[in-house]
């Protein structure tokens, strides 16, 4: 499968073959749907949590005798029935959402949604997207050329994807709105699905290859 590749100024300076294992995969949204909702859920954590009649303060004394009182019996004030008592049935922080997915399909489902992304053009190769300055200002005169926006838009909604040694891009793209660095090592579904268009150096080709192993 070939592909043109740009320069900086989004001019076509060449071509290179892409590997069809990555880019010309064949459509599952089963699995990338599985994959998605796995690392989303991955990432979840539970900050919810409730206090049991075992974690609140107080209770070490019987409220009064258990008889002759003509009131109800009780043992502890941290019963969840006593104001300030512990809660029952509340949400705790040691539930786990994690969900197991195994490396084989991690890897086809990002290849699917690569290859998808190929099909529908949303994909560019670049001869290399090194910026002289780790300034924003730099990075968005480039995207300009590359990217027609409306008059007045600042999303970009892009994904670059440059090797790790491309310290200058991380941190200008830090600041863009929709916009997000990526070396070729640490790619994943969800970023891939939530950035439009996806721009990747040509070095990082060859890193996607060596990483996956193809």
């Amino acid at each position: 499968m070939k592909a043109d590749v740009y320069n900086l100024n989004n001019e076509v300076v060449g071509s290179m073959e892409l590997p069809a294992e990555v880019f010309g995969a064949k459509w599952n949204a089963t699995l990338v749907k599985q994959a998605l909702d796995a690392q989303v859920a991955n990432r979840r954590a539970p900050w919810a949590h409730v206090r049991d009649r075992s974690e609140v303060s107080g209770g070490g004394k019987k409220p009064w005798r258990q008889k002759g009182t003509g009131r109800a019996r009780h043992g502890s004030t941290r019963s969840p029935i006593w104001v300030g008592g512990g809660k029952a049935h509340g949400p705790r922080n040691d539930k786990d959402y994690s969900q197991k997915l195994n490396k084989k399909m991690k890897r086809v489902a990002l290849f699917t949604a690569l290859s998808r992304k190929a099909k529908d053009g949303e994909i560019k190769i670049f001869e290399t997207l090194a910026i002289d300055a780790p300034k924003t200002k730099v990075l968005t005169t480039t995207l300009k050329g590359a990217i027609s926006l409306a008059k007045g838009g600042k999303r970009y909604d892009v994904l670059l994807v440059s090797d790790v040694t491309n310290k200058n891009l991380f941190r200008a793209a830090s600041n863009l709105v929709k916009t997000k660095a990526l070396a070729a090592d640490s790619l994943n579904i969800f970023d891939i699905l939530n950035h439009k268009n996806l721009f990747i150096d040509k070095e990082a080709i060859v890193a996607i290859g060596k990483h996956y192993k193809i």
